[in-house]
Protein backbone atom coordinates (compact mmCIF):
# COMPACT_ATOMS: atom_id res chain seq x y z
CA UNK A 1 0.00 0.00 0.00
CA UNK A 2 2.91 2.16 0.65
CA UNK A 3 4.97 1.38 -2.43
CA UNK A 4 1.75 2.15 -4.11
CA UNK A 5 1.32 5.90 -2.41
CA UNK A 6 4.73 6.36 -3.57
CA UNK A 7 4.42 5.57 -6.73
CA UNK A 8 1.39 8.31 -7.44
CA UNK A 9 3.34 10.83 -5.40
CA UNK A 10 6.09 10.28 -8.38
CA UNK A 11 3.85 10.18 -11.43
CA UNK A 12 4.73 13.50 -13.66
CA UNK A 13 2.07 15.32 -14.63
CA UNK A 14 2.31 17.07 -18.23
CA UNK A 15 1.48 21.00 -17.59
CA UNK A 16 1.43 21.33 -21.34
CA UNK A 17 -1.38 19.02 -21.92
CA UNK A 18 -4.08 21.85 -21.21
CA UNK A 19 -6.73 21.19 -23.69
CA UNK A 20 -9.99 18.49 -23.90
CA UNK A 21 -8.29 15.73 -26.04
CA UNK A 22 -4.89 15.97 -24.02
CA UNK A 23 -6.19 16.06 -20.52
CA UNK A 24 -8.58 13.16 -21.79
CA UNK A 25 -5.34 11.52 -22.25
CA UNK A 26 -4.08 11.79 -19.62
CA UNK A 27 -6.91 11.09 -17.14
CA UNK A 28 -7.77 7.78 -18.73
CA UNK A 29 -3.74 6.87 -18.51
CA UNK A 30 -3.79 7.50 -15.11
CA UNK A 31 -7.08 5.59 -14.33
CA UNK A 32 -5.64 2.48 -16.22
CA UNK A 33 -2.57 2.08 -14.56
CA UNK A 34 -3.44 3.08 -11.09
CA UNK A 35 -7.65 1.89 -11.15
CA UNK A 36 -7.29 -1.11 -13.20
CA UNK A 37 -9.88 -3.35 -11.24
CA UNK A 38 -12.33 -0.09 -10.56
CA UNK A 39 -12.64 1.22 -14.02
CA UNK A 40 -12.28 -0.99 -16.82
CA UNK A 41 -14.57 0.04 -19.73
CA UNK A 42 -13.59 3.54 -21.28
CA UNK A 43 -15.91 2.95 -23.86
CA UNK A 44 -18.38 6.15 -24.96
CA UNK A 45 -21.40 4.61 -23.09
CA UNK A 46 -19.35 4.05 -20.16
CA UNK A 47 -20.03 6.12 -16.73
CA UNK A 48 -15.72 5.89 -16.25
CA UNK A 49 -16.25 7.78 -20.50
CA UNK A 50 -18.44 10.04 -18.79
CA UNK A 51 -16.40 11.04 -16.16
CA UNK A 52 -13.03 11.62 -18.31
CA UNK A 53 -15.06 13.58 -20.10
CA UNK A 54 -16.86 16.19 -17.57
CA UNK A 55 -13.54 16.42 -16.07
CA UNK A 56 -11.64 17.34 -19.34
CA UNK A 57 -14.43 19.66 -19.88
CA UNK A 58 -14.14 21.79 -16.59
CA UNK A 59 -10.13 21.63 -16.80
CA UNK A 60 -9.93 22.78 -20.77
CA UNK A 61 -12.61 25.70 -19.75
CA UNK A 62 -10.18 26.36 -16.56
CA UNK A 63 -7.21 26.91 -19.04
CA UNK A 64 -8.98 28.77 -21.64
CA UNK A 65 -10.06 31.79 -18.43
CA UNK A 66 -6.78 31.50 -17.17
CA UNK A 67 -5.19 32.11 -20.75
CA UNK A 68 -7.37 34.80 -21.81
CA UNK A 69 -6.93 36.67 -18.39
CA UNK A 70 -3.07 36.02 -18.72
CA UNK A 71 -2.74 37.72 -21.51
CA UNK A 72 -5.35 40.19 -21.35
CA UNK A 73 -3.55 41.52 -18.51
CA UNK A 74 -1.03 43.10 -20.79
CA UNK A 75 -1.38 45.46 -23.55
CA UNK A 76 1.27 43.38 -26.33
CA UNK A 77 -0.74 40.59 -25.74
CA UNK A 78 -4.72 41.30 -25.39
CA UNK A 79 -6.71 41.17 -28.06
CA UNK A 80 -10.26 42.73 -27.07
CA UNK A 81 -10.44 46.43 -27.75
CA UNK A 82 -12.25 47.34 -24.57
CA UNK A 83 -9.24 45.93 -22.66
CA UNK A 84 -6.49 47.59 -24.97
CA UNK A 85 -8.50 51.18 -24.63
CA UNK A 86 -8.23 50.78 -21.09
CA UNK A 87 -4.46 49.80 -20.88
CA UNK A 88 -4.30 52.54 -23.10
CA UNK A 89 -6.08 55.18 -21.18
CA UNK A 90 -3.53 54.24 -18.28
CA UNK A 91 -0.47 55.39 -20.86
CA UNK A 92 -2.05 59.09 -21.96
CA UNK A 93 -4.44 57.57 -25.11
CA UNK A 94 -7.12 58.70 -25.17
CA UNK A 95 -9.74 56.66 -27.82
CA UNK A 96 -11.65 59.38 -30.29
CA UNK A 97 -14.48 57.45 -31.38
CA UNK A 98 -15.45 56.57 -35.23
CA UNK A 99 -13.41 58.36 -37.52
CA UNK A 100 -14.78 61.83 -39.28
CA UNK A 101 -14.33 63.28 -43.17
CA UNK A 102 -13.06 66.36 -43.41
CA UNK A 103 -13.29 68.31 -47.38
CA UNK A 104 -13.41 71.93 -48.66
CA UNK A 105 -16.73 73.18 -50.43
CA UNK A 106 -16.87 75.94 -52.58
CA UNK A 107 -19.96 78.31 -50.97
CA UNK A 108 -21.87 81.00 -53.95
CA UNK A 109 -23.94 84.20 -52.20
CA UNK A 110 -25.77 86.46 -54.70
CA UNK A 111 -24.92 90.33 -52.95
CA UNK A 112 -26.74 93.37 -54.65
CA UNK A 113 -25.00 95.78 -56.84
CA UNK A 114 -24.07 99.55 -55.57
CA UNK A 115 -26.62 101.72 -56.25
CA UNK A 116 -23.87 104.59 -57.08
CA UNK A 117 -20.52 103.28 -58.50
CA UNK A 118 -19.03 99.75 -59.16
CA UNK A 119 -19.12 96.27 -57.70
CA UNK A 120 -21.50 94.63 -55.36
CA UNK A 121 -22.75 96.42 -52.20
CA UNK A 122 -20.01 95.53 -49.25
CA UNK A 123 -22.47 96.53 -46.47
CA UNK A 124 -24.40 93.37 -47.74
CA UNK A 125 -21.34 90.86 -47.80
CA UNK A 126 -21.95 88.87 -44.67
CA UNK A 127 -20.00 86.11 -43.04
CA UNK A 128 -21.03 82.61 -42.88
CA UNK A 129 -20.42 81.55 -39.19
CA UNK A 130 -19.11 78.23 -38.48
CA UNK A 131 -21.63 75.66 -37.35
CA UNK A 132 -23.69 76.11 -40.30
CA UNK A 133 -25.13 72.87 -41.55
CA UNK A 134 -24.89 71.19 -45.59
CA UNK A 135 -26.04 67.89 -46.71
CA UNK A 136 -25.67 65.41 -49.46
CA UNK A 137 -27.93 63.66 -51.97
CA UNK A 138 -27.80 60.73 -49.86
CA UNK A 139 -28.09 62.42 -46.65
CA UNK A 140 -25.10 62.89 -45.16
CA UNK A 141 -24.60 66.09 -42.80
CA UNK A 142 -21.53 68.16 -42.57
CA UNK A 143 -20.77 71.22 -40.45
CA UNK A 144 -18.68 74.35 -41.72
CA UNK A 145 -15.95 74.61 -39.20
CA UNK A 146 -14.66 78.11 -39.83
CA UNK A 147 -16.33 81.33 -40.52
CA UNK A 148 -16.32 82.18 -43.91
CA UNK A 149 -15.39 85.81 -44.88
CA UNK A 150 -16.91 87.00 -48.35
CA UNK A 151 -15.69 89.74 -48.37
CA UNK A 152 -12.00 88.29 -48.13
CA UNK A 153 -9.88 89.51 -51.56
CA UNK A 154 -9.22 85.93 -52.36
CA UNK A 155 -12.79 85.18 -53.53
CA UNK A 156 -13.78 85.63 -57.03
CA UNK A 157 -16.62 87.74 -57.95
CA UNK A 158 -18.46 87.52 -60.84
CA UNK A 159 -21.62 89.39 -63.00
CA UNK A 160 -24.76 87.35 -61.85
CA UNK A 161 -27.92 89.25 -63.60
CA UNK A 162 -28.39 92.34 -65.33
CA UNK A 163 -30.88 94.88 -65.68
CA UNK A 164 -32.29 95.26 -69.36
CA UNK A 165 -29.54 98.06 -69.92
CA UNK A 166 -27.04 95.61 -69.39
CA UNK A 167 -25.82 96.92 -65.85
CA UNK A 168 -25.15 94.21 -63.25
CA UNK A 169 -27.60 94.07 -60.58
CA UNK A 170 -26.47 90.80 -58.40
CA UNK A 171 -22.85 89.94 -58.36
CA UNK A 172 -21.84 86.31 -57.25
CA UNK A 173 -19.46 85.53 -54.72
CA UNK A 174 -17.44 82.19 -54.58
CA UNK A 175 -15.80 81.33 -51.38
CA UNK A 176 -14.16 78.08 -49.96
CA UNK A 177 -14.45 76.50 -46.53
CA UNK A 178 -13.56 73.53 -44.39
CA UNK A 179 -16.59 70.95 -43.56
CA UNK A 180 -16.70 68.02 -41.37
CA UNK A 181 -18.80 65.09 -41.51
CA UNK A 182 -21.77 64.75 -38.79
CA UNK A 183 -24.46 66.89 -37.17
CA UNK A 184 -24.94 69.08 -34.05
CA UNK A 185 -26.68 67.77 -31.47
CA UNK A 186 -28.53 68.47 -27.84
CA UNK A 187 -29.11 66.95 -24.85
CA UNK A 188 -30.03 68.06 -21.38
CA UNK A 189 -29.49 66.06 -18.44
CA UNK A 190 -30.71 66.59 -14.84
CA UNK A 191 -28.16 66.57 -11.90
CA UNK A 192 -29.33 65.90 -8.76
CA UNK A 193 -27.13 66.53 -5.31
CA UNK A 194 -23.94 67.10 -4.76
CA UNK A 195 -21.57 63.14 -5.75
CA UNK A 196 -18.07 63.16 -5.68
CA UNK A 197 -16.30 62.44 -9.26
CA UNK A 198 -19.89 62.53 -10.79
CA UNK A 199 -19.88 60.74 -14.26
CA UNK A 200 -22.48 61.46 -16.68
CA UNK A 201 -23.12 59.27 -19.47
CA UNK A 202 -24.50 60.80 -23.06
CA UNK A 203 -27.54 58.86 -24.75
CA UNK A 204 -26.35 59.33 -28.17
CA UNK A 205 -22.89 56.73 -28.45
CA UNK A 206 -22.19 57.94 -32.06
CA UNK A 207 -20.15 60.78 -30.95
CA UNK A 208 -17.07 62.46 -32.43
CA UNK A 209 -16.29 65.86 -29.89
CA UNK A 210 -18.22 67.78 -27.19
CA UNK A 211 -18.90 71.33 -28.18
CA UNK A 212 -20.22 72.68 -25.32
CA UNK A 213 -21.80 72.36 -21.69
CA UNK A 214 -23.67 75.10 -19.64
CA UNK A 215 -25.48 74.41 -16.76
CA UNK A 216 -29.22 76.07 -15.74
CA UNK A 217 -27.43 79.00 -14.12
CA UNK A 218 -25.04 80.00 -17.24
CA UNK A 219 -21.45 78.53 -16.20
CA UNK A 220 -19.59 76.86 -18.79
CA UNK A 221 -17.96 73.84 -18.10
CA UNK A 222 -14.17 73.54 -19.81
CA UNK A 223 -13.22 70.02 -21.86
CA UNK A 224 -9.89 69.34 -20.30
CA UNK A 225 -6.95 66.31 -20.90
CA UNK A 226 -6.56 65.13 -17.15
CA UNK A 227 -8.68 66.52 -14.53
CA UNK A 228 -5.46 68.07 -12.79
CA UNK A 229 -5.14 70.44 -15.27
CA UNK A 230 -7.02 73.71 -14.73
CA UNK A 231 -5.34 75.78 -17.70
CA UNK A 232 -7.16 75.97 -21.39
CA UNK A 233 -7.28 78.50 -24.37
CA UNK A 234 -10.14 80.26 -25.24
CA UNK A 235 -11.08 81.84 -28.98
CA UNK A 236 -11.38 85.36 -28.45
CA UNK A 237 -12.34 86.80 -32.06
CA UNK A 238 -10.21 89.24 -33.33
CA UNK A 239 -11.25 92.60 -34.17
CA UNK A 240 -8.34 93.96 -36.20
CA UNK A 241 -8.97 90.38 -38.77
CA UNK A 242 -9.09 92.92 -41.47
CA UNK A 243 -5.84 93.85 -41.74
CA UNK A 244 -3.78 90.69 -40.16
CA UNK A 245 -6.11 88.04 -41.65
CA UNK A 246 -6.41 86.31 -38.22
CA UNK A 247 -9.80 84.83 -37.06
CA UNK A 248 -8.80 84.35 -33.53
CA UNK A 249 -6.78 85.11 -30.63
CA UNK A 250 -5.56 83.10 -28.20
CA UNK A 251 -5.98 83.32 -24.91
CA UNK A 252 -4.88 81.34 -21.64
CA UNK A 253 -8.27 80.59 -19.54
CA UNK A 254 -7.74 79.22 -16.03
CA UNK A 255 -10.89 77.09 -15.42
CA UNK A 256 -12.39 75.31 -11.77
CA UNK A 257 -15.75 74.27 -14.23
CA UNK A 258 -13.62 71.24 -16.28
CA UNK A 259 -14.63 67.42 -17.21
CA UNK A 260 -12.89 64.97 -19.47
CA UNK A 261 -14.53 62.69 -21.68
CA UNK A 262 -14.02 58.84 -21.83
CA UNK A 263 -15.46 56.54 -23.82
CA UNK A 264 -16.53 52.97 -22.45
CA UNK A 265 -17.77 50.08 -23.83
CA UNK A 266 -19.39 51.98 -26.73
CA UNK A 267 -21.06 55.08 -24.18
CA UNK A 268 -19.42 58.56 -23.96
CA UNK A 269 -18.95 59.39 -20.52
CA UNK A 270 -18.35 63.00 -18.97
CA UNK A 271 -16.31 62.64 -15.89
CA UNK A 272 -16.17 65.51 -13.55
CA UNK A 273 -14.15 66.37 -10.42
CA UNK A 274 -15.21 66.34 -6.65
CA UNK A 275 -15.42 69.75 -5.44
CA UNK A 276 -18.78 71.57 -4.38
CA UNK A 277 -19.37 75.14 -4.86
CA UNK A 278 -18.72 75.94 -1.17
CA UNK A 279 -14.44 74.58 -1.52
CA UNK A 280 -12.62 78.12 -1.13
CA UNK A 281 -8.98 75.89 -2.87
CA UNK A 282 -10.24 74.91 -6.32
CA UNK A 283 -7.88 76.94 -7.74
CA UNK A 284 -4.29 77.23 -6.09
CA UNK A 285 -1.82 80.11 -6.36
CA UNK A 286 0.65 79.30 -8.04
CA UNK A 287 3.38 80.34 -6.05
CA UNK A 288 2.66 77.86 -3.27
CA UNK A 289 2.87 75.02 -5.92
CA UNK A 290 6.37 76.19 -7.05
CA UNK A 291 7.39 76.23 -3.21
CA UNK A 292 6.46 74.44 -0.54
CA UNK A 293 9.13 75.71 2.12
CA UNK A 294 6.71 76.49 5.17
CA UNK A 295 8.36 74.52 8.61
CA UNK A 296 11.34 73.58 6.56
CA UNK A 297 14.84 74.48 4.76
CA UNK A 298 14.56 72.66 1.98
CA UNK A 299 12.73 71.68 -1.09
CA UNK A 300 11.49 68.09 -1.61
CA UNK A 301 10.32 68.35 -4.91
CA UNK A 302 11.31 71.03 -7.08
CA UNK A 303 9.08 70.17 -10.02
CA UNK A 304 6.65 72.75 -11.39
CA UNK A 305 3.89 72.25 -14.62
CA UNK A 306 2.18 75.62 -15.17
CA UNK A 307 -0.78 73.73 -16.69
CA UNK A 308 -0.78 72.01 -12.97
CA UNK A 309 -1.88 74.09 -10.39
CA UNK A 310 -4.18 72.05 -8.05
CA UNK A 311 -2.61 71.01 -4.46
CA UNK A 312 -6.60 69.79 -3.15
CA UNK A 313 -8.04 66.61 -4.23
CA UNK A 314 -11.52 68.15 -5.90
CA UNK A 315 -10.08 68.19 -9.68
CA UNK A 316 -12.41 71.21 -10.00
CA UNK A 317 -16.10 71.63 -9.44
CA UNK A 318 -18.55 69.05 -9.91
CA UNK A 319 -22.31 70.28 -11.29
CA UNK A 320 -25.14 70.10 -8.30
CA UNK A 321 -28.62 70.63 -8.43
CA UNK A 322 -28.45 72.16 -12.05
CA UNK A 323 -29.42 71.14 -15.83
CA UNK A 324 -26.64 70.47 -18.13
CA UNK A 325 -26.95 71.36 -21.45
CA UNK A 326 -24.95 69.95 -23.82
CA UNK A 327 -23.68 70.29 -27.41
CA UNK A 328 -21.69 68.20 -29.31
CA UNK A 329 -21.17 66.61 -33.00
CA UNK A 330 -22.14 63.30 -34.00
CA UNK A 331 -20.33 61.25 -36.84
CA UNK A 332 -22.70 60.29 -39.93
CA UNK A 333 -23.61 56.38 -39.24
CA UNK A 334 -22.25 55.24 -42.15
CA UNK A 335 -19.65 55.61 -44.66
CA UNK A 336 -19.15 59.94 -44.47
CA UNK A 337 -17.32 59.90 -48.21
CA UNK A 338 -18.87 62.16 -51.09
CA UNK A 339 -18.17 62.20 -54.61
CA UNK A 340 -17.83 65.23 -56.05
CA UNK A 341 -21.37 67.74 -56.37
CA UNK A 342 -22.74 65.39 -54.14
CA UNK A 343 -22.55 67.68 -51.04
CA UNK A 344 -25.17 70.61 -52.66
CA UNK A 345 -28.40 70.74 -50.15
CA UNK A 346 -27.87 74.01 -47.87
CA UNK A 347 -29.32 73.45 -43.83
CA UNK A 348 -29.40 75.84 -41.35
CA UNK A 349 -26.88 78.91 -41.47
CA UNK A 350 -26.13 82.00 -39.85
CA UNK A 351 -24.63 84.85 -42.01
CA UNK A 352 -23.18 87.86 -40.05
CA UNK A 353 -23.28 91.68 -41.33
CA UNK A 354 -21.06 94.47 -40.04
CA UNK A 355 -24.56 96.48 -39.49
CA UNK A 356 -27.66 94.48 -39.93
CA UNK A 357 -30.09 97.19 -38.56
CA UNK A 358 -29.46 99.67 -41.22
CA UNK A 359 -30.03 96.35 -44.15
CA UNK A 360 -33.29 96.04 -46.07
CA UNK A 361 -34.34 92.97 -44.59
CA UNK A 362 -35.73 91.51 -47.72
CA UNK A 363 -32.43 91.57 -49.26
CA UNK A 364 -31.29 90.11 -46.53
CA UNK A 365 -33.45 87.27 -47.02
CA UNK A 366 -32.64 87.10 -50.72
CA UNK A 367 -29.40 86.56 -49.59
CA UNK A 368 -29.87 84.11 -47.14
CA UNK A 369 -32.28 81.69 -49.98
CA UNK A 370 -29.40 82.33 -52.55
CA UNK A 371 -26.73 80.35 -50.34
CA UNK A 372 -25.35 77.82 -52.80
CA UNK A 373 -23.35 75.11 -51.91
CA UNK A 374 -20.92 72.17 -53.47
CA UNK A 375 -17.42 70.29 -53.24
CA UNK A 376 -15.26 70.70 -56.56
CA UNK A 377 -13.34 67.71 -55.19
CA UNK A 378 -14.42 64.35 -53.32
CA UNK A 379 -14.39 64.41 -49.75
CA UNK A 380 -12.98 60.97 -49.11
CA UNK A 381 -11.39 59.88 -45.78
CA UNK A 382 -10.82 56.31 -43.89
CA UNK A 383 -14.08 56.21 -41.96
CA UNK A 384 -13.76 52.39 -40.45
CA UNK A 385 -12.62 52.39 -37.15
CA UNK A 386 -9.12 51.23 -36.57
CA UNK A 387 -8.27 47.51 -35.66
CA UNK A 388 -7.20 46.02 -32.67
CA UNK A 389 -3.26 46.22 -33.61
CA UNK A 390 -3.71 49.84 -34.75
CA UNK A 391 -4.92 50.80 -31.81
CA UNK A 392 -1.76 49.36 -30.28
CA UNK A 393 0.46 51.16 -32.68
CA UNK A 394 -0.81 54.28 -31.42
CA UNK A 395 -0.67 53.23 -27.47
CA UNK A 396 3.00 52.85 -28.11
CA UNK A 397 3.35 55.82 -29.77
CA UNK A 398 1.41 58.24 -27.48
CA UNK A 399 3.33 57.49 -24.38
CA UNK A 400 7.12 58.18 -25.08
CA UNK A 401 5.67 62.05 -26.75
CA UNK A 402 4.79 63.45 -22.85
CA UNK A 403 3.46 65.88 -24.98
CA UNK A 404 5.83 68.52 -24.32
CA UNK A 405 8.82 70.08 -26.52
CA UNK A 406 12.44 69.00 -25.96
CA UNK A 407 14.05 69.09 -28.81
CA UNK A 408 14.34 71.42 -32.13
CA UNK A 409 12.09 69.25 -34.52
CA UNK A 410 9.55 69.23 -31.37
CA UNK A 411 9.41 72.82 -31.32
CA UNK A 412 8.72 73.00 -35.24
CA UNK A 413 6.14 70.11 -34.70
CA UNK A 414 4.10 71.91 -32.02
CA UNK A 415 4.12 75.15 -33.84
CA UNK A 416 2.50 73.89 -37.26
CA UNK A 417 -0.15 72.11 -34.83
CA UNK A 418 -1.45 75.32 -33.59
CA UNK A 419 -4.76 75.49 -35.35
CA UNK A 420 -5.16 78.04 -38.57
CA UNK A 421 -8.12 80.12 -36.79
CA UNK A 422 -5.02 81.57 -34.63
CA UNK A 423 -2.76 82.50 -37.41
CA UNK A 424 -0.97 80.89 -40.29
CA UNK A 425 2.46 79.69 -39.94
CA UNK A 426 3.25 78.59 -43.26
CA UNK A 427 7.08 77.45 -42.35
CA UNK A 428 9.09 77.33 -38.99
CA UNK A 429 12.45 76.79 -38.03
CA UNK A 430 13.51 76.27 -34.53
CA UNK A 431 17.71 76.98 -33.97
CA UNK A 432 20.14 77.39 -30.86
CA UNK A 433 21.07 80.79 -30.17
CA UNK A 434 24.63 80.27 -30.66
CA UNK A 435 25.04 83.72 -28.79
CA UNK A 436 23.22 82.98 -25.78
CA UNK A 437 25.07 81.09 -22.75
CA UNK A 438 21.73 79.82 -21.68
CA UNK A 439 18.87 77.64 -23.39
CA UNK A 440 17.97 80.35 -25.18
CA UNK A 441 16.09 79.24 -28.71
CA UNK A 442 15.42 81.48 -31.88
CA UNK A 443 12.83 80.57 -33.59
CA UNK A 444 12.13 81.94 -37.52
CA UNK A 445 8.57 82.13 -38.45
CA UNK A 446 6.61 83.13 -41.78
CA UNK A 447 3.68 83.44 -43.12
CA UNK A 448 1.90 84.11 -46.57
CA UNK A 449 -0.30 86.86 -47.51
CA UNK A 450 -3.93 86.23 -49.97
CA UNK A 451 -1.50 86.37 -52.76
CA UNK A 452 0.11 83.00 -51.54
CA UNK A 453 3.76 85.16 -51.07
CA UNK A 454 5.77 84.88 -48.20
CA UNK A 455 5.34 87.71 -45.57
CA UNK A 456 6.38 88.44 -42.43
CA UNK A 457 4.17 87.78 -39.54
CA UNK A 458 2.46 90.09 -37.94
CA UNK A 459 2.32 90.85 -33.95
CA UNK A 460 -0.93 88.86 -33.64
CA UNK A 461 0.18 85.77 -35.13
CA UNK A 462 3.52 85.67 -32.82
CA UNK A 463 1.03 86.74 -29.39
CA UNK A 464 -0.88 83.39 -30.65
CA UNK A 465 2.10 81.37 -31.13
CA UNK A 466 3.79 82.52 -27.61
CA UNK A 467 0.56 81.68 -26.16
CA UNK A 468 0.52 78.11 -27.71
CA UNK A 469 4.35 77.49 -27.21
CA UNK A 470 3.92 77.75 -23.07
CA UNK A 471 2.09 75.06 -22.73
CA UNK A 472 4.53 72.67 -24.05
CA UNK A 473 8.00 74.56 -23.81
CA UNK A 474 10.20 72.80 -20.89
CA UNK A 475 10.89 75.51 -18.14
CA UNK A 476 14.06 76.66 -18.64
CA UNK A 477 13.77 77.18 -21.96
CA UNK A 478 13.49 81.04 -23.96
CA UNK A 479 12.42 81.21 -26.89
CA UNK A 480 12.63 84.53 -29.33
CA UNK A 481 10.22 84.32 -31.99
CA UNK A 482 12.20 86.63 -35.44
CA UNK A 483 11.36 86.85 -39.18
CA UNK A 484 13.35 85.23 -41.12
CA UNK A 485 14.69 87.24 -45.02
CA UNK A 486 13.48 86.84 -47.28
CA UNK A 487 15.35 86.22 -50.76
CA UNK A 488 13.39 86.72 -53.83
CA UNK A 489 15.95 84.67 -56.51
CA UNK A 490 14.41 84.28 -60.57
CA UNK A 491 15.84 81.41 -62.84
CA UNK A 492 17.46 82.01 -66.19
CA UNK A 493 17.77 79.37 -68.46
CA UNK A 494 18.86 78.23 -72.20
CA UNK A 495 17.62 74.84 -73.70
CA UNK A 496 18.28 72.82 -76.64
CA UNK A 497 14.97 71.67 -78.19
CA UNK A 498 14.69 68.12 -80.35
CA UNK A 499 14.52 67.91 -84.19
CA UNK A 500 11.09 69.13 -85.03
CA UNK A 501 9.50 70.62 -82.26
CA UNK A 502 7.93 74.22 -81.83
CA UNK A 503 10.28 76.00 -79.63
CA UNK A 504 7.55 78.25 -78.45
CA UNK A 505 5.57 75.30 -77.10
CA UNK A 506 8.42 73.75 -75.63
CA UNK A 507 9.67 76.78 -74.04
CA UNK A 508 6.10 77.42 -72.75
CA UNK A 509 5.85 74.22 -71.29
CA UNK A 510 9.94 74.52 -69.39
CA UNK A 511 8.58 77.57 -67.95
CA UNK A 512 5.32 76.17 -66.49
CA UNK A 513 6.94 73.40 -65.37
CA UNK A 514 9.15 75.55 -63.65
CA UNK A 515 6.94 77.74 -62.47
CA UNK A 516 4.69 74.48 -60.76
CA UNK A 517 8.05 73.01 -59.33
CA UNK A 518 8.64 75.88 -57.52
CA UNK A 519 5.25 76.99 -56.48
CA UNK A 520 5.81 75.15 -52.84
CA UNK A 521 7.65 77.34 -51.21
CA UNK A 522 11.23 75.90 -49.57
CA UNK A 523 12.27 75.62 -45.94
CA UNK A 524 14.02 78.50 -43.40
CA UNK A 525 17.37 77.58 -44.16
CA UNK A 526 17.27 74.99 -47.13
CA UNK A 527 19.41 75.29 -49.81
CA UNK A 528 18.26 75.79 -53.54
CA UNK A 529 19.82 73.02 -55.82
CA UNK A 530 20.38 74.11 -59.11
CA UNK A 531 20.80 69.99 -60.45
CA UNK A 532 17.23 69.54 -59.84
CA UNK A 533 16.46 72.08 -62.17
CA UNK A 534 18.61 70.30 -64.78
CA UNK A 535 16.81 67.65 -64.05
CA UNK A 536 13.36 68.66 -64.26
CA UNK A 537 14.08 70.44 -67.65
CA UNK A 538 15.69 67.31 -69.13
CA UNK A 539 12.88 65.04 -68.11
CA UNK A 540 10.16 67.21 -70.48
CA UNK A 541 9.47 66.09 -73.36
CA UNK A 542 10.74 68.02 -76.47
CA UNK A 543 14.08 69.10 -74.52
CA UNK A 544 16.78 67.34 -76.07
CA UNK A 545 19.59 69.49 -73.88
CA UNK A 546 19.62 72.04 -71.31
CA UNK A 547 22.86 74.05 -72.06
CA UNK A 548 22.91 76.53 -68.65
CA UNK A 549 20.87 77.54 -66.08
CA UNK A 550 21.49 80.69 -64.04
CA UNK A 551 20.31 81.85 -60.37
CA UNK A 552 19.79 85.51 -60.20
CA UNK A 553 18.91 87.70 -57.09
CA UNK A 554 15.79 89.93 -57.21
CA UNK A 555 15.59 92.83 -54.71
CA UNK A 556 13.76 96.88 -54.41
CA UNK A 557 10.44 97.46 -55.76
CA UNK A 558 7.78 94.04 -55.36
CA UNK A 559 10.59 92.19 -54.05
CA UNK A 560 12.07 92.44 -50.76
CA UNK A 561 15.20 94.30 -50.03
CA UNK A 562 17.73 91.66 -49.52
CA UNK A 563 20.63 91.63 -51.08
CA UNK A 564 22.15 88.25 -51.69
CA UNK A 565 25.31 87.54 -53.71
CA UNK A 566 24.58 84.52 -55.94
CA UNK A 567 28.46 83.47 -56.36
CA UNK A 568 29.58 84.29 -52.86
CA UNK A 569 27.11 81.42 -51.59
CA UNK A 570 27.15 78.74 -54.67
CA UNK A 571 28.49 75.48 -53.94
CA UNK A 572 32.41 74.91 -55.35
CA UNK A 573 31.08 72.34 -57.87
CA UNK A 574 28.10 74.90 -58.96
CA UNK A 575 25.49 72.13 -57.68
CA UNK A 576 23.35 74.06 -55.16
CA UNK A 577 22.87 77.84 -53.51
CA UNK A 578 23.69 77.58 -49.43
CA UNK A 579 20.73 79.58 -47.83
CA UNK A 580 21.76 80.95 -44.65
CA UNK A 581 19.60 79.72 -41.66
CA UNK A 582 17.73 82.41 -40.72
CA UNK A 583 16.30 82.90 -44.58
CA UNK A 584 14.10 81.44 -46.90
CA UNK A 585 14.54 81.03 -50.55
CA UNK A 586 11.54 82.17 -52.79
CA UNK A 587 10.82 82.58 -56.14
CA UNK A 588 7.69 85.28 -55.79
CA UNK A 589 6.62 85.58 -59.96
CA UNK A 590 7.13 82.74 -61.08
CA UNK A 591 5.46 83.67 -64.89
CA UNK A 592 8.52 86.72 -64.50
CA UNK A 593 11.18 85.18 -62.40
CA UNK A 594 11.17 81.89 -64.89
CA UNK A 595 12.89 83.11 -68.46
CA UNK A 596 14.11 81.04 -70.63
CA UNK A 597 16.25 80.89 -74.18
CA UNK A 598 16.33 78.27 -77.30
CA UNK A 599 19.36 77.66 -78.76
Amino acid sequence: MADNQNQKKLIPINYTNREFESIRKDLISLAERFYPDTFQDFSEASFASLMMDSVAYVGDQLSLYLDYNVNEAFLDTSYQLSNILRHGRVLGYKDTGRPSTYGTVAIYVLIPAETVGLGPDMSYIPILSAGSQFSSQNGLNFILTENVDFANSKNSIVVARQSNTGAPTHFAVKAYGNVVSGRLSQEQITIGDFERYRSVVLADSNISEIISVFDSEGNEYYEVDYLSQDMVFKELVNNNYKNDNVPSILKPLLVSRKFVVERRNGSVYLQFGSGDLNDTDIVAIPQEVAFDVFGKTYVSDNTFDPTKLYKNKSMGICPTNTTLTIVYRTTNPSNSNVAVGALNQVGSTQLNFTDLASLNSNTVGDIYSSLEVANESPIVGDVSNPTTSEVKRRIYDTFPTQNRAVTQSDYDSVSYRMPSKFGSVKRVSTQKDQDSLKRNLNMYVISEDSFGNLVASNNTIKENLKTWLNQYRMVNDTIDILDPFIINLGIEFVIRPSIGENKNTVLSKAISTLGEKFSTKSFIGEALYITDIYSELKGITGILDVVKVKIVNKAGGQYSSVSFDINKNLSPDGTYLACPANAIFEIKYSSVDIKGKIR
